[in-house]
């Protein structure tokens, strides 16, 4: 799949067919999410792969009750390694850079899993504590997303956006875009 095609395309997906997903596929998902660029190139990410049915139970009540976690053949927790990205950056590597790593992975996983024909979802909606008790995450790994994945049995309908110029600032925050860009600030 081409690039802007998977970016455009990508949609969350809460709805699972039961197929397993292989396991080079799997694979190829966190070789893809390990690909990010990540501060200091220290990757302050770990992944916790879950296909058991009673860990996803339990993920799914950690995620508020969000059912379509556990209902997935699989989910994986992108994780952010603070004591990693703190030895080198300190306070913003363990409270910033290490996060901006782990959702960087999670991005990048989402769209191989889309790429390869799978559905998915960032779950960022879920009580950190249970989430790591679950899991027997050590003191200083914090659980950024869980990402059901599988084969998926919804199409999603594209989502609405802003309108660029409602986001692009030129300069600074507020000035106008340039309209070189072709975004018309007017609409």
């Amino acid at each position: 799949m081409e690039l802007f095609e998977a970016m455009r395309g990508r949609r969350s997906v809460r709805r699972f067919k039961p197929d397993p997903v292989p396991k080079r596929l799997l694979r190829e998902v966190l070789e893809a999410a390990s690909s990010a660029p990540s501060a200091g190139n220290l990757q302050s990410w770990e992944f916790v792969v879950v296909e058991d049915e009673a860990t996803k139970e339990e993920l799914s009540r950690a995620a508020l009750g969000q059912s379509f976690v556990a209902e997935a053949p699989v989910s994986i927790v992108v994780c952010a390694n603070q004591n990693r990205s703190s030895a080198r950056y300190g306070r913003r590597g363990r409270e910033f850079y290490s996060i901006c790593d782990a959702s960087a992975a999670t991005q990048n996983l989402l769209l191989a899993a889309h790429g390869l024909g799978l559905g998915s979802c960032w779950v960022g909606a879920f009580e950190d504590e249970l989430v790591s008790k679950v899991l027997g995450l050590p003191s200083g790994v914090k659980p950024v997303a869980i990402v059901p994945i599988g084969y998926p049995a919804e199409a999603p309908p594209p989502t609405p956006r802003l309108p660029l110029a409602e986001k692009v600032h030129a300069r600074r925050y507020g000035g106008v875009p340039d309209p070189r860009l072709g975004i018309d600030s007017t609409s």
